[in-house]
């Protein structure tokens, strides 16, 4: 794994990556709140066995990038971050197609990026993304004071290595929520449901049935809204928020690369 910095929208932003010696395809991974794209190696190397160069920056306040922990003002920069990391994959790899892969808030990212950009994209991937109906912005920001509410470890898999590996990550944001974030979320949820679709992109949508942080039912509307053109959806039974550490990981990845099978590479 490679490390990149570059000038973000405001401040620096690292930016992991990992190729094999000729990609057929570029992925660029969008990681989830309070985390950091260092978390996604295992998926990295599944794409990468797969033909795939993958990159995948520290959003702004998170992970190696700079800004306040957990601070996003404007998801709008943050989308504007991900393509100057998508413009560093196709100057280190000219002329291959490029795929997007969001998770939870990355998910929501992703899918903004999808409205903005979806012109220069082969696919889209959303796993338990943050789109449609998410009321836990909208619930916290009734309270004078912004209660903190932690994300369970337990919530994420039912491996309970993910969960003790995620309590013990320094570079994971363990605290409350902040008020401009969730302020960001609901104007972003907003925004991604009144921006159309993403017209004839092909779209891969990974959820758990039980993943309590971003309920199904109000992602699907999101899904759906967003959804023009050919939708695959997986749907996981028992699996929580994070399927690509999930105990079926196996399961997952292979659905992924089947889906970058039926896109076209170089």
């Amino acid at each position: 794994m490679t490390e990149h910095v570059l000038t973000g929208t405001r401040g620096t932003i690292v930016v992991h990556e990992w190729s094999p010696p000729r990609p057929r395809r570029l992925v660029l991974v969008v990681h989830g709140y309070g985390e950091h794209a260092g978390r996604y190696g295992a998926l990295a190397d599944v794409l990468t066995g797969h033909g795939a160069a993958v990159f995948a920056p520290d959003h702004m306040g998170h992970g190696r990038s700079a800004g306040e922990r957990v601070v996003i003002e404007d998801f709008e920069d943050v989308v504007t971050d991900a393509h100057a990391a998508a413009r560093l994959a196709r100057a280190a790899h000219p002329g291959l197609p490029l795929i997007v892969i969001g998770h939870s808030m990355g998910g929501l990212i992703a899918a903004r990026y999808a409205q903005r950009y979806g012109g220069t994209l082969a696919a889209l991937v959303l796993s338990g993304p943050v789109i449609g109906g998410w009321e836990l912005p909208g619930r916290l920001l009734a309270h004078e004071e912004i209660p903190d509410l932690p994300v369970s470890p337990a919530a994420l898999s039912r491996d309970p290595a993910v969960g003790a590996a995620y309590a013990a990550d320094e570079l994971v944001w363990h605290g409350p929520m902040k008020r401009p974030t969730l302020e960001a979320f609901v104007r972003t949820l907003e925004t991604v449901a009144e921006g159309g679709d993403t017209g004839p992109l092909p779209l891969l949508w990974l959820h758990g049935d039980d993943d309590r942080l971003v309920p199904l039912p109000g992602s699907r509307t999101g899904v759906e809204r967003l959804s023009g053109g050919p939708l695959t959806e997986r749907i996981y039974p028992g699996a929580r928020h994070e399927v690509f550490n999930e105990t079926n990981r196996a399961e997952v990845f292979a659905d992924v690369t089947r889906f970058l099978d039926g896109v076209p590479a170089s």
